[in-house]
């Protein structure tokens, strides 16, 4: 069972979202700067609509999290509940938030206003709004609290958008470099070039009223060996992964390490070899190194030492310039697709989230494996693994 849990509530255009975090163990310093810098870069990128524009968001701690008399925020294991309000909150005003019942392709409208039995998109487009994933970010960028004070970093960035794409290779070498350099740029790649050709590319969606998708990649670095479980189905960390960046809204596939290309190699071009280096023994691959990292970091559903290593694939925003065809639900004659204010590309936003999902996956099997009701019986639970670990075999 997970030990860190988040839930969200809040709609596109209420008053407010509200993120509810529980498990979080006491103690934990809480960098209110740092969530709200990924929150901001949650809004940017190149291709963005005017919402960003209208919205700046920050966090509001509403409970669990406590200001100490030495002027730190730290949790104090009660559980943390945050909102993210909405500048643009008209919901309650029926003049400015109308019925629409033109569902529009690649939007969870149709599914969702017949489950509902209604004729009315709004509900199900309020909530199904990539808006919600602000709240995915607050609770991702939280957890990064917990992972950074145990040394685990992620680096997210944009591989791809449409045809043009990166071949940059990341590591434990270059990343911490790499972040200014992606940060610099508008499309959250660090490579400049590359970044140029996707800037072409979204620029030529914008003149076409149409809209672009892409890839995003995501690294962990410092993960202890054997969070998650090879033992049930449900414990396994990949799959964890997986589906928190398969519940993005508009991701389409995702894939670790080498994902699909595995399938075209031999056994002999994928698979890891193993090797052990003595003068690593104290680092969190306990020595156990490997020439190449196809399995991503992941191996029986664990990680291995080794960087987790995940992309998302991030189709094209459902909202186009030029309608697409669709039928009213009222007459079921044929009309153009409702409309409602969209991004060019949300792709930089989209590594963002993914990024901050990926990192709450991450921390919650590091409290699985390691609990503890404070952060000092945390950091304790896991020193003793790593030294019980670098003594085997045990007398």
């Amino acid at each position: 069972m997970s030990r860190l849990r988040y839930t969200t509530a809040g709609e596109s255009h209420g008053p407010s979202l509200v993120i509810l975090v529980e498990g979080l163990p006491a103690g934990l310093v809480v960098d209110t700067d740092f969530i709200n810098h990924e929150l901001k870069r949650r809004q940017g990128g190149y291709g963005r609509g005017g919402r960003q524009k209208i919205e700046t968001d920050a966090v509001n701690f509403l409970a669990g999290v406590r200001l100490y008399a030495d002027g730190v925020r730290r949790t104090f294991g009660a559980p943390v509940a945050i909102s993210i309000p909405n500048k643009d909150n008209r919901l309650d005003d029926p003049d400015k938030t109308p019925p629409l019942s033109q569902p529009r392709p690649g939007h969870a409208d149709l599914a969702g206003s017949l489950k509902w039995l209604t004729t009315d998109c709004r509900e199900t487009l309020e909530r199904a709004s990539a808006r919600e994933t602000a709240s995915r970010v607050a609770a991702g960028a939280l957890s990064r609290c917990l992972l950074r004070s145990f040394g685990i970093d992620t680096f997210g960035f944009v591989r791809s958008v449409g045809p043009a794409s990166t071949a940059i290779q990341i590591h434990a070498r270059n990343w911490r470099e790499l972040v200014r350099v992606r940060d610099d740029d508008d499309l959250y790649c660090p490579d400049p070039t590359a970044s140029g050709a996707m800037r072409a590319f979204v620029q030529q969606m914008k003149q076409d009223k149409d809209t672009a998708g892409g890839v995003v990649e995501c690294h962990v670095f410092g993960c202890p060996i054997g969070l998650g479980s090879s033992m049930s189905g449900p414990g396994r960390l990949d799959g964890r992964i997986a589906q928190a960046v398969m519940s993005i809204q508009a991701f389409k596939g995702v894939e670790i390490g080498l994902g699909f290309e595995a399938s075209r190699l031999p056994g002999s071009k994928v698979h890891d070899e193993i090797f052990f280096d003595a003068d690593k023994r104290d680092e969190r691959s306990l020595g156990f190194v490997r020439g190449s990292n196809n399995a991503g970091g992941l191996e029986g559903g664990m990680t291995n030492g080794m960087p987790v290593v995940v992309r998302g694939a991030m189709k094209p925003i459902s909202t186009l310039g030029r309608p697409l065809r669709s039928v009213d639900l009222n007459t079921r004659e044929a009309k153009e697709a409702g409309w409602e204010r969209s991004d060019i590309s949300a792709i930089s936003a989209a590594g963002v989230v993914m990024e901050n999902v990926i990192a709450f996956e991450i921390a919650d099997a590091l409290l699985e494996k390691f609990g503890g009701d404070s952060m000092t019986e945390t950091r304790a639970n896991l020193e003793s693994f790593e030294k019980l670990a670098r003594s085997l075999p045990l007398g």
